[in-house]
């Protein structure tokens, strides 16, 4: 399957994260896993993952638990992190399309996630290999921090829900 999602939470005025790059508007959040446009739900559809330099980061300088995936991952970057030991994460520095067809032929008949950043998640829509994006809205505004798209692209509404405090939409992309 060849199905990419990029699938974010987002401030109400467009951030992933505050300036600081903290996430702590969001993760005070409630909501349901197992509910509308839920994480649960989503994470057993992925096979490949792929995120950006700054959210690998973020996630190793937050994640005090075990690496949260169970499927291979690309982190793109060209800075040098150490390997977990035990865990599939590929870093690479390799062309956006190269790195797709290599997450297609892990990821069997399951979904491809790009977890961030919107920038990220932009490269990919800019080769055609962006099918949808999933966002959650925290009821907060940030005034300023890393934009959810930095890129101008037109998107069809598919689907909205409400889960605990996060209004969710779901948009597929127009390619």
């Amino acid at each position: 399957m060849s199905f990419t999602t990029y699938y974010t939470a987002s401030s109400l005025d467009g951030f992933i994260a505050d300036a600081e790059h903290s996430l702590d508007w969001l993760l005070t959040r409630k909501n349901d896993g197992s509910g509308p446009m839920g994480y649960d739900l989503f994470i057993a559809e992925i096979g490949a993952i792929v995120m950006g330099a700054n959210t690998y980061q973020w996630l190793l300088d937050h994640e005090s638990g075990p690496w949260p995936y169970t499927m291979p991952a690309w982190v793109v970057t060209h800075r040098e992190f150490d390997a977990r030991p035990g865990h599939d994460i590929r870093f690479t520095s390799e062309p956006i399309p190269a790195i797709h067809q290599q997450m297609v032929a892990a990821a069997g008949d399951k979904k491809l996630w790009v977890v961030g950043g919107g920038g990220l998640a932009a490269e990919f829509a800019e080769h055609g290999l962006l099918d949808e994006i999933i966002v959650s809205f925290a009821p907060v505004t940030l005034g300023s921090g890393a934009p959810i798209f930095p890129a101008r692209q037109e998107l069809r509404p598919v689907e909205v829900a409400l889960n605990g405090e996060l209004v969710c939409a779901r948009y597929e992309v127009v390619k």
